[in-house]
């Protein structure tokens, strides 16, 4: 493992996760979202992960472990690896609780508002739990994706920051997921910007704790099949949640379009590098 890219490695992550607090604010002082616009960059960020997925982290997973075991067991192997970081978080999501998706929330935004007067309290008590319950889910989520971030920018540190501003761009809606209910409920900025920052904590908490739990037993086999691992995970995450909230904010065509420049950007940005 690259130590020397450790730190800027710990930073990505720390980025990417408290990107959630800019969701929350954007919450508080903004009325109205513009839709096409977030429908465009949710779709870029998926573009980036699923291109930087297939093509980067999957043939630097894959060349690690041919080298390692051999041209036929070693491309076994990457696949195997790639669609059981897919059934890894595949099973997360189906143990933890669903978090409302933002754009509803931001929808009624106006008029919840309005009704913050009339409301009773047990009304106030069910946005607090959705709230909570939101907070949960996208910290649980947020921990594979740390762990992705850290691992990918230790190996690569251009294709880290890659991944890091895609991970933030959709970490914005999320903030705002976990914000708003807990706001309207309360009627308190902190309190909802508190559950909003502890949920994006979530990634470097599990960067660190994915590190510690590898680093003793890190090598070129180990890693391959992590990264593999961490490909698939990202491709899940852009097609089970980036495009449809996309595609849900704007129209169909903005999220593909935002798909295919995510994905020019970034093949732009690795041949520059070469």
């Amino acid at each position: 493992m690259e130590h020397q890219n450790l730190i800027l490695a710990f930073s990505l992550t720390l980025f990417a996760g408290l990107s959630t607090g800019i969701g929350s604010i954007l919450a508080f002082f903004t009325k109205k979202t513009n839709k096409k616009f977030l429908s465009i960059t949710l779709g870029f960020s998926a573009g980036v992960m699923i291109y930087v997925s297939m093509i980067e982290i999957f043939s630097k997973a894959q060349e690690s472990l041919i080298e390692e075991l051999g041209e036929k067991m070693g491309s076994w192997v990457t696949v195997l690896s790639f669609f059981a970081g897919m059934l890894l978080i595949t099973v997360i999501d189906k143990l933890i609780p669903s978090y409302e998706n933002p754009h509803e929330i931001h929808k009624d935004q106006t008029k919840s508002m309005e009704l913050a007067d009339t409301r009773t309290s047990g009304e106030d008590k069910k946005l607090l739990r959705m709230g909570v319950f939101t907070a949960l889910a996208v910290a649980i989520h947020n921990f594979p994706e740390g762990f992705a971030t850290l691992i990918s920018a230790i190996k690569d540190p251009a294709l880290g920051i890659s991944i890091a501003i895609a991970v933030a761009i959709h970490n914005i809606p999320e903030g705002i997921a976990v914000s708003i209910p807990v706001y309207y409920a309360t009627g308190s900025r902190k309190k909802a910007f508190y559950y909003s920052f502890l949920s994006g904590l979530a990634e470097p908490i599990g960067a660190i704790i994915g590190y510690l739990i590898l680093a003793p037993i890190m090598s070129d086999l180990v890693f391959g099949i992590v990264f593999a691992s961490v490909g698939g995970i990202m491709v899940f995450i852009s097609l089970d949640q980036l495009l449809p909230t996309a595609r849900e904010y704007g129209e169909h065509h903005l999220s593909i379009y935002g798909l295919v420049s995510g994905m020019a950007v970034m093949a732009l940005s690795i041949l520059l590098f070469l």
